[in-house]
């Protein structure tokens, strides 16, 4: 989730939820975008080896558990929250974990500042407390993660409160370009994305 488009929610998603199935569990993927962008994608692709739903509702908290059957994960895509407030926040009173892709820019980083007041909001609403992560999304070499902007990105997150996940998402044509297209999760750092959420799943 995060409060602004175009930051690489639904493609995180799409490729998590195959990231998780090549792990061996059977997600189930959930479009709460009125643009249905994922369930298009499925189309696209000649569909995904595991279930999508459109799910752009006010109450999809409500809801998804009416789809989830025996799946033994469920991945939601939320809409941009500025447009789509009712939808987003339903979304994160189901979630277990929020996860709030960003690119290490300034601008993306200045955007940041409104959305511990959104999560303090809709954690109220929750009978346990939901956990968040960031993932720096679209970052550069290797080398500068650890040094250049984006390593200053990861650090002013930090001391603004946000907890930043270990991995994160090269800016790569193999994502940038994958929309429409079958994924193949395997060796990429979307496995690495699952990996390290299933082992927060497991200490949680």
């Amino acid at each position: 989730m995060n409060l602004k488009p175009g930051v690489g929610k639904t493609t995180s998603a799409v490729w998590l939820a195959h990231a998780l199935h090549e792990s061996g569990l059977s997600p189930l993927l959930v479009d709460g975008d009125p643009a249905s962008s994922a369930l298009r994608w499925s189309e696209l692709a000649g569909g995904f080896p595991f279930p999508v739903i459109a799910l752009p509702v006010g109450d999809v908290h409500r809801r998804v558990n009416d789809f989830l059957g025996n799946r033994q994960a469920v991945v939601l895509d939320a809409p941009q929250m500025e447009d789509h407030p009712r939808i987003t926040r339903s979304i994160m009173r189901y979630a277990g974990e929020w996860i709030v892709p960003v690119t290490p820019a300034p601008i993306e980083l200045d955007r940041m500042a409104p959305i511990l007041g959104e999560m303090a909001d809709v954690q109220s609403l929750r009978a346990e407390p939901a956990r968040s992560a960031v993932l720096l999304n679209r970052t550069n070499r290797p080398e500068a993660t650890r040094t250049g902007p984006d390593a200053d990105a990861r650090e002013a997150l930090t001391e603004r409160g946000f907890e930043v996940l270990d991995t994160h998402i090269a800016r790569l044509d193999l994502y940038a370009q994958s929309f429409g297209n079958p994924v193949q999760a395997k060796g990429s750092a979307y496995m690495d994305f699952a990996e390290e959420l299933i082992k927060r799943q497991e200490e949680a």
